[in-house]
């Protein structure tokens, strides 16, 4: 085991976050989330990213409040939403270190993590692999960062300071993109070598017809598109719900710019829905009224400017046809490109792993997808799936709270953002394990802080204050 240096950086501001209190620490950790390409500890050929080191500072700082640890453990009775992803948790823990050897050989994987059989970049049989205690980690740290968010989050002070996180998140997503481009730019590319020491795959220098493939501060740009796609979600949502429009509004339409710049046909294809899911919150949430400028705006020019952007294409022949090609080789064409083909090579086999298993799963962290769906029936199967969707069903589906308060909008943004994420784990997924920054928002789409009776501090006016 070794530490880097960031993971040292990360200790540094883990040790001190511990003196400013609990809050901060969370902040911290959900901001930290930005690091998907960053290991801060080296453990063989497995990495512990800056984020999960945290959620010990964070678990430490948190639960050893007599109230935060009450309304941790609340918030995992039954029928609440952390019942249920506790239930899925379970059940993948134990199918990950069970199903692979009692069902050993019975069907072909392809293995996420390393296994006793060769890498040939194929199928192998059935069989324990690495992933299978990784996966089991990250999903218990997954379910550990929700708990606390619930905890933090059934405070108003505690709401808001996690709500200045996640939009400090889209703010430094920003950032980093645009920095990933300026030294791809400029071949100063080294400057972020600290921050992208993990022992994956990483795709930084990749290009698309001349176009950088944004990565920012993530593995590749799949995996940029589809947190981008999140803050898109959290920022567009409260821009159209009138908070802090100055801030969320460019965050917004830089998240948008950015993603479909990114070369990444899964922020393509989730651009749309994801617009049709704002959209749709902007139109049934108000309508049209005079008092509401930025939600009626919203409503009556969004398909005015559509159309006049594709009719402005269609008139001329050059970016029409550069628009076509470029439409046709990240998405069209996709699925005759090598990366296509083994894609679907991939969830054909996520396919008849959960046939061959009868709907059980091989086990959590066994088999390698390209799709959310297929990584929820291939490893954790049915009883898995179930207590999946019981969980993003309470947590997201249910309304809470009285309707267009604070409380109430960045619930919507938390739910929209968890779509969103949704919607790019659909398209690329490897595994059932979605990261911490979707179960922040998901404890954030469920938390109520409003029947608590901690008050909010003079810094959380902006923020908080009436709609324009």
């Amino acid at each position: 085991m070794s530490i880097t240096p960031i993971g040292l950086l990360t200790i540094i501001a883990g040790v001190a976050c511990l003196l400013l209190g609990y809050r901060a620490t969370f902040a911290t950790l959900v901001v930290a989330t930005l690091f998907g390409a960053a290991a801060a500890v080296l453990i063989g050929p497995n990495n512990i990213q800056p984020a999960h080191l945290l959620v010990a500072f964070a678990a430490a700082a948190t639960l050893t409040r007599s109230e935060e640890t009450a309304a941790a453990f609340g918030a995992m009775h039954f029928p609440k939403p952390g019942f249920w992803l506790t239930c899925l948790v379970l059940y993948g823990v134990v199918s990950a270190f069970i199903v692979p050897r009692l069902m050993a050989g019975i069907t072909p994987i392809i293995p996420l993590g390393t296994s006793e059989y060769a890498n040939t970049g194929s199928t192998v049989p059935l069989g324990p692999v690495s992933s299978n205690f990784t996966q089991s980690v990250y999903l218990t740290a997954d379910l550990i960062c929700f708990a606390i968010t619930a905890a933090i989050a059934s405070t108003q002070a505690g709401f808001v300071t996690i709500t200045g996180a996640l939009l400090a998140y889209a703010a430094g997503n920003v950032l980093f993109a645009l920095l990933d481009i300026g030294t791809y730019a400029t071949g100063t590319q080294w400057l972020l070598d600290f921050m992208r020491n993990a022992q994956y795959t990483l795709h930084l220098d990749d290009a698309v017809n001349g176009l950088k493939r944004i990565v920012g501060s993530f593995t590749e740009a799949s995996a940029f598109a589809r947190s981008t796609l999140g803050a898109l979600g959290f920022t567009g949502t409260l821009f159209l719900c009138g908070r802090s429009p100055m801030l969320t509004g460019p965050l917004a339409a830089a998240s948008l710019v950015l993603v479909v710049l990114s070369t990444s046909s899964t922020g393509l294809a989730g651009t749309a829905p994801v617009l049709l899911i704002l959209y749709a919150t902007a139109l049934f949430r108000s309508g049209f009224h005079l008092n509401r400028p930025y939600r009626s705006a919203a409503v009556l020019c969004a398909p005015l400017v559509v159309i006049a952007a594709v009719l402005a294409i269609l008139l001329n022949d050059a970016a029409s046809e550069s628009l076509r090609n470029y439409f046709d080789l990240l998405i069209f064409n996709k699925s005759t490109s090598d990366s296509g083909i083994e894609r679907d090579s991939w969830n054909a086999f996520a396919l008849q792993n959960f046939f061959d298993s009868d709907g059980l799963g091989v086990g959590l962290g066994t088999a390698r997808v390209s799709s959310f769906p297929l990584a929820l029936l291939s490893n954790v199967g049915v009883p898995g799936t179930i207590f999946y969707l019981f969980f993003a069903a309470s947590a997201l589906a249910i309304p809470r709270g009285t309707p267009r308060t604070f409380w109430a909008d960045v619930r919507l943004a938390a739910r929209n953002a968890c779509l969103a994420l949704i919607i790019g784990d659909t398209f690329a997924a490897p595994s059932v394990e979605q990261g911490l920054l979707f179960y922040v928002l998901a404890g954030m789409a469920c938390a109520e802080p409003e029947r608590g009776t901690k008050g909010l501090s003079a810094a959380s006016s902006q923020l908080t204050g009436a709609r324009p």
